[in-house]
């Protein structure tokens, strides 16, 4: 009985590492970045922080890349008409 206790708990624990791997994997691509987030706080507009409050980081980040690609898109428009 013992014996089997022994070669039984290392391989449990193994699998569930693994497991835990797959499952951090997930998350990383899903979680927010860490400098996101503090470019956020510094540059966020009264509508970006109202969704934050309302609606938590993932709304307001989604505000806030909107806006950042749409003043790029601007600034790009713009030098294809000057040229």
């Amino acid at each position: 009985m013992t014996a089997w206790f022994v070669i039984a708990v290392p391989i449990v624990i193994m699998f569930f590492a693994l497991f835990m791997e797959r499952v951090e994997a997930r998350l990383r691509h899903v979680a927010v970045q860490e400098d996101e987030v503090e470019e956020f706080l510094e540059s966020a507009r009264p509508d970006e922080v109202r969704a934050l409050y309302g609606h938590g980081i993932g709304r307001a980040l989604e505000l806030f890349r909107l806006r950042r690609l749409g003043g790029r898109a601007r600034n790009l428009r713009q030098r294809r008409i000057r040229r």
